[in-house]
């Protein structure tokens, strides 16, 4: 049996920067007839709700991306909890940040905030992790801080995996065959589960 509490009415596409999760939050939403939401595009206005400092932010993107990274964190996952809240029936495609929380208390308010949503969908280029990060870094170029390489970061941490229901995996793929693998799960899981509420309902 279905838990009733489950969501299945909107589709939450999660994975690191440059995997095209805005580009096929667009053409699923188009497919399922339902609205898309970016991430990216609304969270300063949820950030602000919990005192987002401008002026601090650029101060510390001066010093380097890693720091305003950081500062972040915390915002991004008031951003998530806020999203979910704000909107249902549709397709929400989160920025690479928003899913990846170093944070042992942050990750754990992720996981309560996407708990009951039955599509969380990773968006990953391949399934070896290495030969992701070379994808990416051959499609934007690298992403690094000193040390640091965002891409390799967003790919590897273990947040992701542990957050998502499904993963799809884009390489040698056009955007539209990847919309259409996701539909197609969607689909699948709502007429698999249609059918089980049926039978379960007859017994």
């Amino acid at each position: 049996m279905t838990n009733e509490a489950t969501i299945f009415d909107t589709v939450l596409l999660i994975g690191p920067i440059g995997t095209g999760k805005s580009t096929l939050g667009g053409l699923v939403s188009e497919r399922l007839g339902v609205p898309r939401v970016g991430l990216d595009e609304t969270r300063f206005r949820y950030y602000a709700e919990i005192g987002y400092d401008k002026e601090q932010a650029d101060e510390l993107g001066k010093k380097g991306f890693l720091h305003l990274y950081r500062y972040w964190k915390a915002f991004e996952i008031h951003a998530v909890e806020r999203i979910l809240q704000d909107h249902r029936n549709c397709v929400i495609d989160f920025g690479g940040g928003h899913s990846v929380y170093e944070d042992d208390a942050l990750f754990e308010r992720a996981q309560r905030a996407l708990a009951a949503y039955a599509f969380v969908i990773l968006i990953l280029p391949a399934p070896d992790l290495d030969e992701s990060v070379r994808l990416l870094n051959e499609r934007r170029g690298e992403v690094k801080d000193g040390d640091f390489d965002f891409h390799e970061h967003f790919v590897k941490h273990p947040s992701n995996g542990r957050l998502a229901t499904h993963t799809i995996y884009t390489r040698c793929k056009t955007p539209e065959q990847s919309a259409d693998e996701i539909v197609a799960l969607v689909e699948q899981r709502f007429s698999r589960d249609a059918i089980q509420n049926e039978t379960g309902a007859s017994g």
